[in-house]
């Protein structure tokens, strides 16, 4: 699908371990977690944010306990990606690419992590228009919708699609991330 086949998912696949990316084994273990509770902890949530964003980590804390328990809980029983999102960043310290972080974990046959990059790479592809550098539940929607359609096409998840077009623009981007 316009140039992104199974070898290129294959190779940047492979190659996303050596990126500065959210590590693959922790949102499954975030997963594992999310889906025996039913919900993650404001702790659980503090930690996915940590390893998306350091930087925005601390603003988790300022949520109430038992908001962060509901929200996630609320998340599980909701249908619609753009819903699931947009719960997610009701939360302080969530935004979309964050907020894919708790979706990817609790369903990676679903969902991807997205990011500046993801966008980038799919830019690159013409599968969406113009540079973006912060998204919100609607930006989610435009991103995963292709990164599945590719997902179907190459037989991977759209979990490993995702690290796959992060991993494709560490490699091929020329000057800043933003």
């Amino acid at each position: 699908m316009a140039g992104i086949d199974g070898t290129l998912v294959a190779k940047y696949l492979e190659s996303y371990a050596e990126t500065q990316g959210v590590l693959p084994e922790r949102i499954a273990d975030f997963g594992q977690q999310y889906r025996q509770q039913g919900h993650l902890t404001r702790e659980q949530l503090y930690e996915i944010a940590y390893e998306s964003s350091t930087r925005s980590a601390y603003h988790v804390d300022r949520n109430p306990a038992d908001r962060c328990v509901e929200v996630t809980a609320n998340v599980r029983r909701v249908d619609g990606d753009f819903s699931k999102i947009h719960l997610l960043t009701g939360l302080s310290g969530f935004k979309a690419p964050t907020a894919s972080c708790v979706l990817t974990a609790l369903d990676p046959s679903r969902h991807a992590i997205v990011d500046t990059r993801v966008w980038a790479t799919l830019e690159r592809f013409d599968f969406v228009e113009g540079r973006k550098e912060s998204f919100d539940a609607a930006d989610y929607v435009t991103m995963i919708e292709p990164i599945r359609e590719i997902a179907s096409e190459t037989g991977y998840s759209p979990e490993d699609v995702g690290y796959a077009l992060f991993a494709y623009d560490v490699e091929h981007r020329e000057g800043t991330l933003h």
